[in-house]
């Protein structure tokens, strides 16, 4: 039995068709090891299934959706044959173990970099909703290692939303149980919704509304593929990372426009991701982000959508969280990495006590397969009794 601090965490929840063993998650988390092709490899394949025998539900990381000139030149991809037959591996294992799993769908929108040998190879440029720059970024597996670069407007968004269908048709080729599209933390579809990133004077831009309806009908596609009862969303109204953010009352007009019509969809669910300090860099001396309680500001506007958050909970707030009725589950992102069995460990009142180290969690640019494991899949369990 859990400790009464988080026992709120252990209890089933169900997520349309299906049910979940407990409500904590497993965020998303870049972790760069799809060694050397962006095809997921028999070592992705172990750091999932480690993690599948306790999580509740999985969210890959980021799911490049179509090939892009990343800063993670190692993230996996969806594009190709090769990768969805190394993705139904994974899902097959994941499922094994009595996990879920959903795919990240990504686009990086703007920050991709047109140097990059992946983007080169596309014979595209990087493509945004407007031609300016974010601020920040750090190619460092290009010579000078630059940063973000001014990307070229798209004339037709249609064209991107197409690649959101297609890696949804992708995803559900390779077994996922659902999709998640990545709608926070400045890439693609946070681009269309930030009015600082968004300077459109047609109908992808201006208002709150125009400005969020290429989020919209990326979700209106993807749930052609899975159903709604299939598909999620991850937002970070907060902004900061990746330079975004706007002015408070045109963030929070925004972002509950966009909520309420995501939620009038009837998707799975919405993952509010709360201000992160870690993820609010210093832009021309000042943070960049608008704080504000994302939780207490959006909440009241799900009516049929599960709403889901992350960054920062702790085991036992997220549980009296979930005992309030204020979220249904919660993501969480780092204790993952250093503890395989994260949420064995809660519910056991094992301590975290892996210490985590740092300078592998990305791996390695040209690393053996013995060198992508450390960090990654080597850290140890606890020891349960049976």
């Amino acid at each position: 039995m859990a400790p009464a601090s988080v026992a709120a965490l252990f209890e089933p929840l169900q997520l349309g068709p299906l049910t979940l063993r407990n409500r904590v998650f497993m965020s998303a988390l870049t972790r760069n090891r799809s060694v050397p092709t962006n095809i997921p490899n028999a070592v992705n394949l172990e750091y999932y299934q480690q993690r599948a025998k306790s999580a509740g539900l999985i969210i890959t990381e980021g799911v490049l959706i179509t090939p892009q000139g990343s800063e993670w030149p190692h993230a996996p991809g969806i594009w190709s044959k090769e990768q969805i037959a190394g993705w139904k591996k994974i899902t097959d294992a994941v499922h094994q173990e009595g996990s879920v799993i959903y795919a990240q769908l990504w686009h990086l929108g703007r920050t991709s970099h047109p140097d990059a040998p992946e983007q080169k190879a596309t014979g595209l440029p990087v493509y945004a909703p407007s031609a300016i720059s974010a601020r920040g970024g750090k190619f460092r597996f290009i010579p000078g290692e630059p940063g973000y670069v001014t990307p070229t407007a798209i004339d037709d968004p249609t064209i991107l939303l197409d690649l959101f269908e297609t890696a949804a048709v992708n995803a559900k080729d390779a077994g996922f149980d659902g999709v998640e599209l990545h709608g926070a933390n400045g890439y693609l579809i946070h681009q269309f919704l930030d009015s600082t990133s968004n300077t459109r004077t047609d109908s992808w831009g201006g208002s709150a509304v125009n400005r969020s309806k290429f989020g919209l009908l990326a979700l209106e596609r993807v749930i052609k593929v899975f159903g709604k009862d299939r598909v999620g969303i991850k937002l970070s109204p907060a902004g900061g990372y990746n330079d975004m953010g706007m002015p408070l009352e045109e963030t929070i007009a925004t972002f509950t426009h966009f909520i309420t019509e995501a939620d009038k969809l009837g998707i799975a669910y919405i993952d509010l991701m709360r201000y992160s300090e870690m993820l609010d860099p210093v832009i021309d001396g000042e943070k960049r982000a608008t704080k504000h309680d994302i939780v207490a500001t959006y909440s009241p506007l799900f009516k049929h959508t599960k709403i889901f958050s992350n960054a920062g909970w702790t085991g036992e707030e997220a549980a009296a969280a979930v005992k309030d009725g204020k979220v249904e589950g919660v993501f969480f992102g780092m204790g993952w990495i250093n503890h395989p069995d994260f949420a064995a460990r809660l519910e056991h009142g094992k301590p975290l006590d892996n210490p985590i180290d740092f300078t592998t969690l990305y791996g390695t640019y040209h690393g053996s397969e013995e060198e992508q494991r450390k960090g990654y899949v080597d850290y140890p369990a606890a020891v349960y009794k049976i």
